[in-house]
C-alpha cells in the first residue's frame, strides 16, 4: 500500500482551507484518511499552518511520501520554527 501525506480540501467555495493528512494514495483527495496531522489555511493573513512535526517524521520513516505542496509547507514550517 502506498502511503501519501497530501492536502484534504475543506471550506466553502472560493474560500478554501486544507488538512494535512496521511491516506492511500489511491483514495481520492477529499476521501477516506489515515490519520490527520495538521492543518494549512492559505487566505488568512498571514498564511496560518500548524503541523505536528512528530507525527509527519514518523510517518516518514515509516515509508509515507509527502506531496510537493505539502514538502513545501512543512519547508515553511521547519525554517520558521528556527
Amino acid at each position: 500500500m502506498a502511503v501519501k501525506i497530501r492536502l484534504k480540501r475543506m471550506g466553502a467555495k472560493k474560500s478554501p482551507f486544507y488538512r494535512i493528512v496521511v491516506a492511500d494514495a489511491r483514495s481520492p483527495r477529499d476521501g477516506k484518511f489515515i490519520e490527520e496531522i495538521g492543518y494549512y489555511s492559505p487566505l488568512r493573513n498571514p498564511e496560518e499552518i500548524k503541523i505536528d512535526t512528530q507525527k509527519v517524521n514518523k510517518w516518514i520513516l515509516n515509508g509515507a511520501q509527502p506531496t510537493q505542496r505539502v514538502k513545501d509547507i512543512i519547508k515553511k514550517v521547519s525554517c520558521g520554527s528556527n
